[in-house]
């Protein structure tokens, strides 16, 4: 058997080396335009920022073994040809011409062909891209030349605050640079978090010096011979240096050309054996879509992750076995300075758009046993299906563990849990690892009150907009006096939780009240305590002044 893999990246590495595995007698080629192979991009910003001194450790195996060429062939069977492009699929015959780096073409037979063709980043249509010091996030060879113009105390500009721009954002600042981070849509991290979850990150970069500008879109980048500037719709920010995050695209060139099926995400179509619409034509990674696996819909999520579950699934089925890739809940996680953030699953604003009626919630509170000297605080956004109960998403931000709260929230997710299933989990418990409830079960508890009708809450965006439209309402701020002296929300009105009772007789029976305190525990035990003394529309507002994102009195 004669198995071609066009792409030595993590999907191909892997689909290479597991076929051999399963069929040692095969003969298995695998072919790469670049020279650098089987490296972690996902550990380019980390190499920007000094985290990874040197660009071989992304290509080290575990042990410390630099994958080559000869690596392959020695260790895992496989051959590899690296400066040499596939450039023509003829399906009928079944061969591939490649054309190595001195241009000379010739032609390998295959008996299954895998495509993991990857991605490419997107460059946009302005005027300026091509200048020097305009840089993209994607290949070794241009993060060693990004580094290498990364010196204390040039300015930098990243178009883009999507995942790989704020890692971006965080290695340039760690390394001296003055940054700005522009961003097209209306918050950071657009599609992975909702506006509320987005704005806490977006407060914590700020306060390390970042400035970014959302809802700003780049008209052009300027510069005499080498970049000087990036120029806005919302003003011009100079730069010594640009990089270029505004995401990526399939590469589906080769695929297309050879008439495979894309699908409607621009991505190569699969099946869940990840066959292309020629069955003895595989593809996997960045250059094919998958499906979601709370909607069932067809999405384009490149992931390194993805990539190696779905490149093992391609070696089995190609070598002759029989696997299949389910799907992803998009679950993805990013580190920016001191805070971690993330998601899985489906936001509200994506939820809704998928037709779900939704009940969602915001909880903040330390990491591990409050008095634990190394607790630090997150937030987690609940997002459910209020006629069953079922979660559908959860995002997670803050300085403590948000990690392990979204891998068990996705393990949720895959078996289609419910809130009622996810609060009598048996999850691990001593103070330095977490609170005796668990931060996910205290989300799933506040959800169950929710979708039973007893807790009655409403988000900080809804409570800003109520706000700022003037409406006449009470915002009963129910923190003790230090705590309310300390920080305060402008136009709330102070009566502690200890003196409500005592104090509701003062309150207007005919008006809305929604109460908050620190995280909003207090909030919706005032909620109980003013519905036991006969008032009627009461609410409290989701996760209290922690998950306030809007400007604060002090």
């Amino acid at each position: 058997m004669k198995i071609i893999v066009i792409g030595a990246n993590a999907a191909g590495a892997k689909a290479a080396s597991k076929a051999k595995r399963m069929n040692p007698s095969a003969e298995i080629t695998v072919v790469d335009r670049g020279s650098f192979i089987s490296y972690g991009a996902c550990g380019i910003p980390y190499y920007i920022g000094n985290m990874v001194h040197d660009e071989k450790e992304l290509m080290k195996t575990p042990v410390g073994v630099v994958r080559t060429p000869e690596f392959f062939q020695k260790v895992k069977g496989v051959r590899v040809l690296t400066n040499t492009e596939a450039t023509e699929i003829d399906r009928k015959t079944k061969k591939v011409a490649i054309r190595d780096k001195a241009g000379e073409t010739s032609f390998l037979d295959y008996d299954k062909l895998v495509l993991t063709t990857g991605s490419s980043p997107v460059r946009p249509c302005l005027d300026g891209c091509g200048l020097p010091g305009v840089f993209t996030v994607k290949s070794i060879e241009e993060a060693v030349r990004l580094k290498e113009s990364a010196q204390s105390g040039k300015k930098a500009c990243v178009i883009g605050a999507g995942l790989i721009g704020l890692e971006v954002v965080e290695a340039l600042a760690e390394q001296g640079l003055q940054v700005t981070v522009v961003e097209l849509f209306g918050q950071i991290l657009p599609g992975l978090l909702d506006p509320e979850m987005a704005a806490l990150l977006e407060q914590h970069i700020r306060s390390k010096g970042v400035v970014t500008r959302s809802a700003c879109c780049v008209s052009s980048i300027k510069g005499n011979g080498r970049v000087e500037k990036v120029v806005t719709d919302n003003g011009e920010f100079e730069a010594d240096l640009v990089v270029l995050a505004v995401g990526a695209k399939p590469n589906v060139e080769l695929a297309k050309a050879a008439g495979l099926a894309i699908g409607e995400t621009g991505a190569i179509l699969v099946d869940d054996h990840m066959r292309t619409s020629d069955p003895d034509i595989f593809a996997a990674g960045d250059c094919c879509e998958t499906v979601n696996l709370v909607t069932g819909k067809k999405i384009y999520a490149p992931m390194g992750s993805s990539a190696n579950k779905q490149g093992r699934v391609v070696g089995i089925n190609a070598a002759g076995g029989d696997t299949t890739f389910a799907g992803v809940l998009g679950t993805a996680i990013v580190k920016v300075f001191d805070f971690s953030a993330g998601k899985t699953g489906l936001t509200e604003t994506a939820a809704r758009a998928a037709g779900y009626d939704v009940e969602t919630l915001l909880s903040p509170a330390p990491d591990k046993a409050h008095f634990y000297s190394t607790s630090k605080p997150i937030a987690l956004k609940m997002v459910a299906d209020k006629t069953t109960g079922r979660l559908l998403g959860l995002q997670a931000v803050g300085a403590g563990a948000v990690d392990k709260r979204l891998d068990a929230a996705a393990t949720a997710l895959t078996f289609r849990a419910t809130v009622d299933q996810i609060a009598q989990l048996d999850l691990a418990y001593a103070p330095p690892y977490s609170a005796a409830m668990d931060n996910l079960i205290v989300a799933a508890d506040i959800m169950k009150n929710k979708l039973s009708g007893e807790a009655k809450g409403i988000s900080p965006r809804e409570v800003k907009a109520k706000l700022d439209n003037g409406d006449d309402f009470v915002f009963l701020d129910v923190r003790s006096p230090a705590e309310y002296e300390t920080v305060r929300i402008p136009g709330a009105k102070l009566v502690p939780l200890g003196a409500l009772r005592e104090k509701m007789e003062g309150l207007p029976r005919d008006k809305e009240i929604i109460a908050f305190c620190k995280i909003s525990l207090r909030g919706y035990e005032a909620q109980k305590i003013l519905e036991s003394g006969g008032f009627k529309n009461v609410r409290f507002m989701d996760g209290g002044i922690l998950t306030w994102p809007y400007e604060l009195e002090k």
